[in-house]
């Protein structure tokens, strides 16, 4: 089946969980920013959680399939697809996501997959190294994407559960667990709001607000970063490293986003506001395994909804 772009959105990629195992040489996870969204939005049209979808930011694409196809969205609220529920979308009709009209990324998921060649191991267009999705790069007008044919029939009205969902919102209290800098910086991180930046991007979510001071000035050689690592660069703005960022990085780390909370960044969009609590890293752990807990759930319920 091929879905054709008759609009590309503003950025719109290619991505599916990412590139795991090779962070030692260099490579960067990439993958959804907000994996949730996908993998939840997969298992909704009778995905495998890491099947490739469409990355949608802010103003999302125009798409022609054809032939019938399910299709569903997660993650941001795009007006011209309901949210967390699977909907036919018939071939020849026109499936337009306009402006998002709440947070900043959707994750379009179709029955299937799209097919994409891979690159170590994985579907996602990494931007800045211009490889994996479609040539590595954004969606353009005019570009044909290939969707395996795979026939998905819905037993019944439904949708998900609000309750298994990330607190999504403009301004989020977001959960962190002390960097190897921490204590350099007091309790300066929690005790700020800071707003999101317009350059923020898939590698970083960059914030404003009152600079973090550091408390010594001892030079630090270059030690691993994760996505969810919250750098301080000099100017005292932090950075919180997302799903493109790069693998190791020099600037002290106060903090770490947990897992769990790494989707409630991912659907920041420039303007909004985002503060910080600090938890045990036991506590992010029984945050990881609740909604690991509640993702299997899903799963299972999901198994007797299509034929």
């Amino acid at each position: 089946m091929d879905v054709n772009v008759t609009r590309a959105g503003m950025l719109t990629t290619v991505q599916d969980l990412g590139r795991r195992g090779f962070r030692a040489i260099g490579v960067p996870l990439s993958g959804a920013v907000d994996a949730f969204a996908l993998r939840v939005a997969n298992l909704l049209v009778g995905n495998a959680e890491n099947t490739a979808g469409l990355e949608c930011t802010l103003v999302g694409p125009e798409l022609i399939f054809t032939r019938d196809t399910l299709v569903a969205l997660g993650g941001a609220d795009f007006a011209g697809l309901p949210l967390w529920q699977p909907s036919v979308w018939r071939a020849g009709e026109t499936l337009r996501l306009d402006a998002a009209r709440r947070g900043c990324r959707g994750y379009l998921a179709v029955a299937g997959g799209l097919s994409v060649p891979g690159v170590l191991g994985s579907g996602s267009t990494f931007l800045r190294a211009q490889f994996g999705g479609t040539q590595g790069r954004a969606l353009k007008d005019g570009d044909v994407l290939s969707a395996r044919e795979f026939a998905r029939h819905v037993a019944g009205h439904w949708h998900v559960d609000e309750r298994i969902l990330p607190a999504y919102s403009a301004a989020p209290t977001v959960r962190v667990v002390a960097g190897a800098q921490a204590a350099e910086y007091g309790g300066a991180l929690f005790e700020g709001v800071f707003k999101v930046s317009a350059q923020s991007d898939r590698m970083g979510v960059r914030l404003g607000g009152a600079p973090l001071a550091r408390n010594g000035n001892a030079e630090l050689g270059s030690a691993t970063v994760l996505p969810g690592t919250i750098q301080v660069p000099p100017d005292g703005n932090p950075i919180i490293l997302m799903a493109d960022a790069q693998t190791i990085g020099g600037y002290p780390q106060a903090a770490h986003v947990i897992g769990v909370d790494l989707p409630l960044v991912a659907q920041l969009r420039p303007g909004d506001t985002v503060c910080f609590r600090e938890v045990s890293l036991a506590e992010a752990h029984d945050a990881a395994r609740a909604r690991e807990r509640a993702i299997g759930m899903l799963r299972e319920g999901l198994a007797q909804k299509f034929s």
